[in-house]
């Protein structure tokens, strides 16, 4: 069953039936360069089954969901708030677009404005961010898109391809999210 619904697509629970879908992009390169450091080695099909698992038991330590096909369900990639600091009502948000042949179709964009939706409209939090490495063009239109905007940088964070980069920071805040949606 949908849990939010988009024009195309729906943010759902996680299934044990998107295991083979998520084993597809853990150890594709062209898709894991954008992500953390725990992309550097092969995942195992127990690693990701454990993965998978941890969510649907409820022990991740985070909530999220999965980006789907809103016909079929099917699974495109995942979005989730992998932090929230409740105190100051402040969510980390953590995305992945799981085919290459996905990419480039605006669904992240979508899954990011539903989950904004979520986030700031039920959850009541103030402010949503995320980093990203600045060698990652789409993700950061995309997420400029969404009204996040740069914060800051960590200087030569990331070891990627033979040198260093920069890791983004951005952020959105709940009224800058509302005015955002107005026009």
């Amino acid at each position: 069953m949908p849990f939010l619904v988009g024009d195309r697509i729906v943010l759902r629970d996680y299934r044990k039936e998107d295991l083979p879908y998520m084993r597809k992009w853990v150890n594709d390169n062209e898709i894991t360069k954008y992500l953390s450091n725990i992309f550097l080695y092969p995942h195992t099909l127990h690693d990701t089954e454990s993965f998978l698992n941890s969510l649907l038991e409820g022990r991740a330590g985070y909530k999220g969901f999965v980006i789907a096909n809103k016909d079929t369900e099917e699974y495109i990639g995942q979005i989730d708030l992998i932090k929230i600091d409740w105190v100051n009502r402040v969510g980390t948000l953590g995305i992945v677009i799981g085919t290459k042949e996905n990419l480039g179709k605006g669904y992240g964009t979508e899954a990011i404005k539903l989950l904004q939706e979520f986030a700031f409209n039920k959850l009541n939090l103030h402010k949503l961010e995320l980093e990203v490495r600045d060698f990652n063009v789409r993700a950061i239109n995309c997420y400029k898109k969404c009204g996040f905007i740069e914060e800051g940088r960590k200087r030569e964070s990331f070891f990627a391809d033979g040198k260093y980069h920069d890791t983004v920071i951005m952020g959105v805040l709940k009224r800058e999210y509302l005015d955002l949606i107005k026009n």
